[in-house]
């Protein structure tokens, strides 16, 4: 079931399945600024990411020498789990609770929410995620929305640009065919705050940026300027991906990623993973503006 709410400029859709957002739309233009998930290539659209980001080393990780096998980008991804908690003009808040069947994948007691908020341009998409249980709960977060790129008719892949908000010096980190990250990293921005899109840049998979500065990017067409941008106070990784030839790009922010190939496969030793004590909650925050 979809869910749509609007404001005096956006109207935005989000699927009760995976709590993913699936539309974001121009009041004025019409415009549709979101992937519509084209099977052919990628049939995703925004999905959220938890509680892992990206693969595990053999398709597991240990906790109390337990092993829990979470499929690639954890147990919300296209769960139909979730449910609308409340409802207002302007705002959808949803929830997933942890069950028994959960518990099997995911040893922890935890609630999810997401609340998606449409003011004006903005979106903001804010996580609250609660510890229901009596012990240190682990965990992982991340987004995942795909934006159409190019967004017009006659318009090309290349004429599109991704725009950092202070110039960055970082190296991507490779991943390999497994989904685990290798341990070697490729330079990819050098003093710049641009990074040009091709076709080919994301022939070897993702771009995971360990390192940045900025905590906003923005997407931009070389001829008429900004188009949107990403805010992500909140997120210490960023990914950028989209399938070769497929006509979008994904900015995620990251709170985790996936498993290194040197793994041990600890939960609570893994790269990035964050922690709440019993009974205690964080928030997480990001946000969408179109700017035109």
């Amino acid at each position: 079931m979809k869910h749509r709410i609007n404001s005096s400029e956006l109207s935005i859709e989000i699927n009760q399945t995976g709590m993913e957002l699936s539309s974001i739309k121009s009041l004025h233009t019409n415009t549709e600024y979101l992937w519509q998930g084209d099977p052919a290539f990628w049939s995703g659209q925004a999905p959220v990411l938890f509680p892992i980001i990206g693969a595990l080393k053999d398709g597991f990780m240990v906790y109390k020498n337990q092993k829990y096998a979470i499929p690639k980008h954890g147990i919300l991804r296209n769960s139909p789990k979730p449910v609308l908690k409340e409802s207002t003009e302007n705002s959808l808040l949803f929830s997933l609770v942890w069950d028994e069947e959960s518990l099997k994948q995911y040893p922890f007691k935890f609630e999810l929410e997401i609340q998606f908020t449409v003011l004006g341009s903005k979106i903001e998409v804010v996580h609250r995620i609660l510890n229901q249980g009596e012990e240190t709960m682990w965990y992982s977060l991340g987004g995942h929305p795909a934006f159409n790129c190019p967004l017009n008719e006659g318009e090309e892949y290349e004429d599109y640009f991704l725009q950092f908000a202070y110039p960055e010096t970082d190296s991507t980190w490779n991943v390999e065919s497994s989904g685990l990250i290798g341990t070697d990293t490729k330079p990819v921005l050098e003093n710049s705050s641009a990074l040009p899109l091709h076709k080919h840049l994301f022939d070897d998979d993702a771009l995971i940026f360990k390192n940045l500065k900025s905590r906003e990017i923005t997407l931009m067409n070389k001829n008429i300027g900004g188009l949107l941008s990403l805010k992500f106070d909140d997120f210490d990784y960023l990914g950028i991906w989209a399938k070769p030839g497929a006509s979008f790009v994904c900015i995620e922010p990251w709170l985790g990623i996936a498993d290194s190939v040197d793994s041990n496969q600890k939960f609570e030793e893994k790269e990035g993973i964050l922690k709440l004590e019993a009974h205690q909650s964080d928030v997480k925050t990001y946000s969408i503006t179109i700017l035109k």
